[in-house]
């Protein structure tokens, strides 16, 4: 296990299984030092954690619950690095983090909500775990999800 792995283990977590695409692409893609992966749902064992638009009131995923949608997306994401590169100890560095807040239509804390996954990159890779990031806000998100989340890390 890499020390990676062990950082989330130490968070109780595991790296899952790479999420099966919904549609016509891979999961992660490598070009040189860089993965780039496909955006990553909130999918835990094949099935979506929850749906609809993030935001507060009745109906509406918490900005709290998004938060923590964000990080099962991110973590997803790290599967994804690890199908194409074997070893996460070879990131030398999580270089740029985007993520979409599917978003009712007077929410604006998409940055709160894509914390989640910026958290768990940097406890799972310490300094290594810093990024360039954006939080976008969108009215939709495939499925019905209420977070997406893509990575680009850069590997030795």
């Amino acid at each position: 296990m890499s020390a990676v792995e062990d950082r989330l283990a130490e968070l109780g977590l595991s790296v899952p299984d790479v999420a099966a695409p919904v549609a016509a692409y891979v999961p992660a893609v490598r070009d040189g030092d860089l993965v780039f992966t496909s955006g990553q749902l909130p999918m835990v064992q094949g099935s979506l954690v929850a749906t609809g638009k993030v935001g507060d009131g009745d109906g509406l995923v918490t900005p709290e619950q998004a938060k923590e949608l964000a990080a099962i997306c991110a973590l997803n994401a790290v599967a994804a690095v690890k199908s194409v590169i074997g070893d996460l100890d070879s990131v030398s560095r999580v270089v740029k983090v985007v993520g979409f807040v599917a978003s009712d239509p007077a929410f604006t804390g998409q940055p709160g909500v894509v914390n989640g996954a910026s958290e768990l990159l940097g406890a799972a890779f310490g300094d290594a775990g810093v990024h360039a990031r954006s939080a976008v806000g969108v009215a939709s998100l495939p499925l019905d999800a209420p977070v997406e989340v893509e990575i680009t890390v850069a590997v030795r």
